[in-house]
This record gives C-alpha cells, structure tokens and sequence, in this order.
C-alpha cells in the first residue's frame, strides 16, 4: 500500500484525551486509544444482550427478532430484564458505543492537526439516534415511547408513530428534513458524476484509440458555469454536502421530538395558522 509509506509521519504520540499513553498506539493500520477500548467493550455487552435476547425467544428468524423498550406503565423507572430492562441496558451500550468512537475520531484528528469535522458529523447521528430512544422517552415520561431493535418491529413502530401522529407528511419539521435528504442526494449524485466524468474523460479528440488524459478542475468549474452559469468550486462542494447532509439528520431529530411531546393532534390542523391568516379574508 502506498499510504503505508508515509503513514508513520503520522502516527505519533500524543493528541489523547484520557488515558496517555496507556493506549496511546496501533494495531495494523487501526488506531486502538482509550476510547477504542471503551467501544470495544460496550459493542460486544451490547450484542451479547441483543443475542441473548433472541434467545429468550419466541424466533431466530431475523428478520421478526425484536428487543423491546418496557410497558408503558413502567414509566422512566428500570424495568425486568426480560420485560424491557434489556432494552435499556443494550441502549445504554449503543449510546456508550456510539459516543466512545466519535471521542475515538477526536483523538486522531489532533494526532493529524486536522479539523474536527467527521466527529461533528457523526456527533449530528448520534443525536438522532438520542433523541429517539432518550429525550423524547423523557418528554413523554416513559421509555416505552423508545422504539424497539428489530427489523420489522421497527418499521412497525415507525408506521404506527405515524398513525397515532394522523398524516405526518404534513409534520413541518419532517418536510424540511425530507427535502434536505433529497438535496443532498442530488448535490453528492451531481458531484459523483463530474468527478468520474473527469477522471474517465473517454479518448482523445485527436486519436479516437488512445485515452485522453485526465481533466484538471478547471473543467469540472467550467462545466458547471456553462451548465447553472455558477460553480461552488471543489472545496465548496464538499462545505455544501456535510451542510446539507447534517441538516436532514438535525431536523430528522427536530421533527419526532416534537410529534407527540408539543404537538399531540393531527398535523394537518397544525396548519390552520396559514388559512386564519388576514389575507385570505
């Protein structure tokens, strides 16, 4: 690999958060650090639980495994283990996980002078991934609101959110995320495009056998201004993708937090504001 060969200009002590040295090194081309430790051990509690779990039945089909969250009844309280206090403790291990590597991605971006861009990234899904399973629970007063870890139960769980919500298309927050989605998908699609476009130019003008060479960004600029009459240019692009990328996991977050704890009717009544307003008068 030719990254190996200037790889250890970079792997140098130093750059932790916890521990020092104590894990402060690499085993192959994976850095390992405190917080690689602790990951480690919270996946495996984690997927020992979800594997026990099943166990305890009724079906190793997994597509119909399913964890539960507890009762209703039992509120914020801990539930049995095997009545939804298993539930509680794989999402303990999941959010111990998920937070263990991004602090993980800190570590090596000091250790590369880098910014902190990709755990602030991830940080934006670890918070949705929260605000399902935590704050919304918490604002509802039960962890029974969490949604449960299977296949088909989830996706159950998510229609049947909907239901109790009446027509959740017209969740405000839910369109702004959705189209945010969209957005990034065409932006990232376009960008994919030129890039392959540009580095697979077809061949040449002049010999039709030979392949020409591959094109700089000048052209990549250049085919954008003939085509939108504007280039965001190649550092842009990217700025555009992580902006718009982060703004559907936010809102994502942003529009079932507020299903439920501060608006319980039916969405479509949420817009009422728009017909009362003076000017249809």
């Amino acid at each position: 690999m030719a990254l190996l060969s200037f790889e250890r200009k970079y792997r140098v002590r130093g750059g932790t958060l916890i521990g020092g040295d104590l894990f402060d090194y690499w085993i192959g081309p994976f850095y390992v650090g405190f917080f690689g430790v602790t990951t480690i051990f919270f996946t495996v509690i984690g997927t020992v639980l979800i594997i026990y779990g099943a166990a305890l039945g009724p079906t190793w089909n997994i597509w119909q495994i399913s964890i539960a969250p507890p009762d209703i009844s039992y509120g914020l309280g801990f539930a049995p283990m095997q009545e939804g206090g298993l539930w509680q403790v794989i999402t303990i291990c999941a959010i111990g996980a998920f937070v263990s590597w991004a602090l993980r991605e800190v570590e090596i971006c000091r250790k590369l002078g880098i910014g902190y861009h990709v755990p602030v990234a991830f940080g934006f899904a670890i918070f949705a991934y929260v605000t399902l399973v935590v704050f919304r629970p918490l604002l509802l007063g039960a962890w029974g609101h969490g949604f449960p870890y299977g296949i088909f139960s989830h996706l159950d769980w998510v229609s049947n959110v909907a239901y109790q919500q009446l027509h959740f298309m017209y969740n405000p927050a839910h369109m702004i995320a959705v189209t945010f989605f969209f957005t990034t998908v065409l932006a990232l699609s376009l960008h994919g495009g030129l890039i392959l476009s540009a580095a697979n130019p077809g061949r040449s003008r002049t010999n039709f056998r030979e392949r020409a060479e591959v094109k700089s960004p000048e052209y990549e600029d250049t085919y954008f201004r003939d085509t939108i009459g504007y280039s965001i240019g190649t550092l842009g692009i990217h700025r555009l993708g992580l902006l718009l990328a982060l703004n559907a996991g936010f809102w994502s977050a942003v529009c079932i937090v507020i299903a439920g704890p501060f608006w319980s009717k039916s969405w479509p009544e949420w817009w009422a504001w728009w017909l009362n307003l003076p000017i249809w008068i």
